[in-house]
């Protein structure tokens, strides 16, 4: 039996235990020094405090101080932390990912690199290997649409795999996929890579419509679409400009990961908060406090500014301006919403 570790013991690296269980592999979950009480419950028996579904069975629970032992003989790697943790868990388990045949990625996020230019978590990753002397194996991104509970559940799923590294990809579709956790492989790794943040982005906008709706008593679905199709629209044109195939913003990584992130998730219930008419830097400091993080926020100001290190390209892109001027409290949130997603007038 090959030995999967998943680094990460949150919703999704939790929920992952379930299709890796069930295609037969041996999997071990590493709780980072945050995971304790999520290990805690699981130990005892209680459903995982994230997902609210009890651990796949047989799958082997590790400690923060325990992550050499989790990692020895671990053919495949998943990083399952968030994209604050990347540089720390990478150089961490870089001796043991350096061995094994793959490394899989299910962070969604954009990094910083030291001179400041925004980078996509698989250059980020690359970077500090190759900072640190040390060889990579290949590197497969996972994308969406997965809600963590479904996956954790056995729903029906379907997902996408991207590695500029084609034979990792499909071997990985081919060893993973289950009869309801299927996955489609592709070479794209920018399209999914770009696509997995950005749509944390949108869904803030998403929710504002909804907010509208539950502030007013009337819907507004047809602003909803509006947002969506621009959304859609915006994440192309930035994964194209930098090298994805157009395709991808409109399958799985794109339109799907979109669609189920815009149903619920923190991201769409940060922009209900604002669309019911809470200010927008309370509303987050209300989520924060409650321990809810809103991936979409810090991933608009890095998607501004990478998209400014290409001229002419944020002009292209109204709704991540509007998106990222409502974060920073700007007023009439649903009007800049709106004027960003409908059509210009003629």
């Amino acid at each position: 039996m090959a030995i999967i570790t998943i680094l990460g013991a949150g919703a999704m690296g939790s929920a992952l235990a379930t299709p890796l269980t069930q295609a037969g592999w041996e999997t071990r979950l590493w709780g980072t020094w945050l995971d304790d009480h999520l290990l805690d419950a699981c130990e005892a028996g209680k459903p995982h405090p994230r997902t609210n579904v009890p651990l796949a069975p047989g799958t082997k629970l590790y400690r923060s101080d325990q992550l050499d032992e989790a990692l020895e003989g671990a053919d495949a790697v998943f990083i399952a932390v968030a994209s604050v943790g990347i540089p720390k868990i990478t150089e961490m388990a870089l001796s043991a990912i350096s061995k094994a045949s793959v490394l899989l990625c299910t962070t969604k996020g954009f990094w910083t690199d030291p001179d400041g230019r925004i980078q996509l978590l698989p250059d980020a990753i690359r970077a500090i290997a190759a900072d640190k002397g040390a060889l990579l194996p290949p590197i497969v991104g996972v994308g969406g649409p997965c809600k963590a509970n479904e996956v954790a559940e056995g729903k029906p799923t379907a997902t996408i795999y991207g590695s500029l590294h084609e034979a990792s990809a499909i071997r990985m579709a081919r060893e993973i996929s289950t009869d309801v956790y299927r996955i489609e492989p592709t070479t794209d790794e920018v399209g999914v890579e770009v696509c997995a943040p950005m749509k944390n982005v949108y869904a803030i906008a998403l929710g504002i419509a909804d907010g509208l709706e539950e502030g007013t008593g009337l819907p507004h679905h047809n602003l909803k679409s509006a947002i969506f199709a621009q959304a859609v629209r915006e994440m192309s044109i930035v994964s194209t400009e930098l090298g994805a195939r157009p395709e991808t913003a409109f399958g799985l990584a794109g339109v799907g990961d979109l669609e189920v992130t815009g149903l619920s998730g923190r991201n769409k219930v940060y922009g209900v908060r604002i669309g019911r008419g809470e200010n927008a830097i309370e509303a987050l400091a209300a989520m924060e406090a409650a321990e809810q993080t809103v991936e979409g926020v810090p991933a608009a100001g890095l998607a501004l500014t990478l998209v400014q290190q290409r001229e002419g390209l944020l002009d292209r892109l109204p709704l991540l301006q509007a998106v990222t001027a409502i974060i920073a409290g700007a007023e009439d949130p649903a009007g800049l919403a709106a004027a960003a997603a409908l059509p210009p007038r003629i």
